[in-house]
C-alpha cells in the first residue's frame, strides 16, 4: 500500500471532503482525488460515497480507516528510527554483565546511559561467558576473560581492568590480624565455594591454588558471593573472591589480600563490531572503563 494514498484517504475521512483534506495536506483537490481513486482501484472496493455536498466512508472505508491510524503511527515511529540511524544513534542497546559486577558497576553505567540516551531501550542480560548462538547479539558484554580467550568473529575485545582476589576469614580466625595471606596458608582450611561449576572465574582460583601446591577442600558450595560471605561469618570456612564482591561483609569477617600467588581476574568488554561506532555503544565502553578505574585507550 502506498503511504501517500493512505494519508490522503484518511484525511478525506477525517475532514469529510476532498477539498478540506487537500487544504489540510497542502495538496490540490485534484491530487487528493487522484490518490484516493488510485487507492480504491488497488483495494478493489469502493471506499467513499457522496453524501450531500461531502463524502463519507463506506463500510469497507470505515474498516480501512481504523487500520490506517495504527499503520501511520508505526510509519511515524519508523521515520524517527531511520532519522536516529542517520544521526548515528541506535534505538536499542543489548548489554551483558557478570553477576559480581551487577551491584557495583551497573547502576552507574545504566544510570548515565538512560540520562544521556533517553530514547534508547537498554536490555540487560546476565552472561558469565560468551555464547555465539545467543540472540539478540549483545552490543557490549562485560566479561571475565579466561586465559587463552580468542576474540570471536565480529567482536572486538577491549581490556578494562585486572582485579585481584581477596580471602575472607571467619571471626576469630588465626590469620585475622595478618596484613596479607599467602595462599599456601589456606591449604588445610575448609573452603566455601562461591562459583558456578561452569563459571569462567573458576579456573582462576583453581590455577592459583595449584601453583601454591594444593587443591582447596570445599566444605560447602553456594555459587554466589553474598551467601558465601554469610557462611564465612558463621565460622564455616574461608572463601576467595574478587575484591569488589567483598565490599559488604558480615560483622567479624576480615578481608585480606592474597599473595604467593595472587589470583587475578581480567575484566574486559566484548564489543560487537557492527554497532561499535554508534554513540551509545561508544559511551557504554567509556563508562565501563570509568567503572573499572581505567581511562579508555
Amino acid at each position: 500500500m502506498d503511504v501517500q494514498r493512505l494519508r490522503a484517504f484518511r484525511s478525506v475521512v477525517a475532514t469529510g471532503s476532498v477539498r478540506a483534506a487537500a487544504e489540510a495536506l497542502g495538496y490540490s483537490s485534484s491530487a487528493v482525488s487522484q490518490q484516493v481513486s488510485a487507492l480504491q482501484r488497488a483495494v478493489g472496493l469502493p471506499l467513499l460515497q457522496h453524501v450531500g455536498r461531502g463524502v463519507e466512508p463506506t463500510a469497507a472505508g470505515v474498516a480501512l480507516a481504523e487500520r490506517i491510524d495504527g499503520f501511520l503511527a508505526e510509519v511515524g515511529h519508523l521515520d524517527d528510527f531511520v532519522g536516529s540511524l542517520r544521526n548515528g544513534h541506535s534505538s536499542t542497546l543489548n548489554l551483558g554483565y557478570v553477576a559480581s559486577l551487577a551491584a557495583t558497576w551497573l547502576p552507574t553505567i545504566v544510570g548515565s546511559l538512560t540520562a544521556e540516551f533517553p530514547e534508547t531501550a537498554i536490555h540487560l542480560r546476565h552472561a558469565d561467558g560468551f555464547d555465539a548462538a545467543a540472540r539478540p547479539r549483545l552490543d557490549v558484554q562485560i566479561l571475565i576473560e579466561p586465559a587463552g580467550f580468542v576474540e570471536p568473529d565480529g567482536y572486538r575485545l577491549v581490556p578494562v581492568a585486572r582485579e585481584p582476589y581477596v580471602v575472607t576469614l571467619p571471626p576469630g580466625h588465626r590469620l585475622a590480624d595478618a596484613q596479607e595471606v599467602a595462599l599456601a596458608e589456606l591449604a588445610d582450611e575448609p573452603w566455601i565455594d562461591n562459583e558456578l561449576g561452569n563459571a569462567w572465574c573458576r579456573p582462576i582460583v583453581a590455577d592459583a591454588c595449584a601453583a601454591a601446591g594444593f587443591q582447596p577442600r570445599y566444605r560447602l558450595g553456594v555459587h554466589d558471593y553474598a551467601p558465601a560471605l554469610t557462611l564465612v561469618g558463621a565460622g564455616l570456612g574461608v572463601s576467595l573472591m574478587p575484591g569488589v564482591a567483598a565490599r559488604a561483609v558480615p560483622a567479624g569477617v576480615s578481608i585480606h589480600p592474597v599473595v604467593q600467588p595472587t589470583p587475578v581476574r581480567a575484566i574486559s568488554a566484548l564489543v560487537l563490531r557492527s554497532t561499535s561506532s554508534t554513540p551509545v555503544v561508544q559511551r557504554t565502553v567509556e563508562l565501563i572503563h570509568r567503572a573499572g578505574g581505567t581511562p579508555r585507550p
